[in-house]
């Protein structure tokens, strides 16, 4: 049975990932190299816990005890010493994952599971820093973590069954309901996302419409909750540009990314975590 995780990586995936598994009552250890990403982790995971007192949903009592199940490390070899799961939230980018896969592989214990966050990316290349592969899989989580419901869990051919199984119980305790993928590019959600925002950026440059009323649109005439010029900006352009490049890379030329988010993204214009994307914050 796990009693603890480790998330690796306290960005805005991170320390929601971490909330989750410190609500779900798990000893929560959230490494980062940068200690200002961990003291602004901390900061955001106890902005959450006021949200829900104010609402009710908690008491103080309940947020005071999640917060003594969380540990911050600025030592990775720490952070994951004798824990039963990790959970890599670092930014999408392969040799970041494979940096850390390899040293996961020396410092973390034989029998915990390797998950990682990647929206999209090869779980396959990822796990073949493991001698075994069969504890790897994926946990795609959405943000906001604490408000999204989902997680996909992505098995490939190697993942074993156990892993599987054991990784849909933490779900379940975390609050989340989850969907098991085989693995491919852009999994669910990301791949049908991409393309969505990727043709909204074709319509946007073709003038067919401005960008408020494309998320209008979708929002009023497909029941969207948000847009998806909304949404890119939430998730960070530079992130789903990412995405997009790996999946044009891997299934062809309908995900090839529009020239205007590629322009979006070279002048800075990355979301709501610089003030800048489609719309300014």
């Amino acid at each position: 049975m796990i009693h603890s995780i480790a998330v690796l990586g306290a960005g805005i995936m991170g320390h929601g990932i971490a909330h989750a598994a410190m609500t779900a009552g798990f000893d929560t250890r959230l490494f980062d190299v940068s200690e200002k990403a961990l003291a602004l982790a901390r900061t955001q995971i106890e902005s959450i816990g006021k949200v829900g007192v104010e609402r009710g949903k908690v008491t103080s009592s309940e947020v005071t005890d999640t917060m003594e199940r969380l540990t911050l490390y600025q030592d990775i070899a720490s952070a994951v010493d004798g824990v039963g799961l990790v959970i890599e939230a670092v930014p999408e980018q392969m040799d970041l994952k494979l940096a850390l896969l390899n040293d996961l592989e020396q410092l973390a214990p034989q029998q915990a599971i390797i998950a990682s966050n990647t929206s999209a990316l090869s779980l396959t290349e990822m796990s073949a820093a493991l001698s075994n592969p069969g504890r790897a899989v994926g946990m795609h989580f959405f943000n906001p973590v604490h408000k999204m419901k989902l997680v996909e869990i992505v098995r490939t051919s190697d993942t074993t069954s156990e892993t599987v199984q054991t990784i849909e119980e933490i779900g379940r305790r975390m609050g989340k309901e989850t969907v098991v993928i085989r693995e491919s590019p852009g999994f669910v959600t990301s791949r049908i996302n991409a393309t969505i925002g990727n043709e909204a950026f074709f319509m946007l440059q073709d003038g067919i419409a401005s960008a408020r009323d494309i998320d209008k649109a979708l929002k009023l005439g497909l029941n969207h909750p948000m847009g998806p010029f909304e949404l890119v900006d939430l998730v960070g352009l530079d992130t789903r540009l990412s995405v997009l490049k790996f999946l044009h890379r891997t299934l062809g030329e309908k995900y090839r990314p529009c020239p205007l988010l590629e322009e979006y993204v070279q002048a800075g214009r990355l979301g709501k975590k610089v003030g800048k994307g489609v719309y300014e914050y």
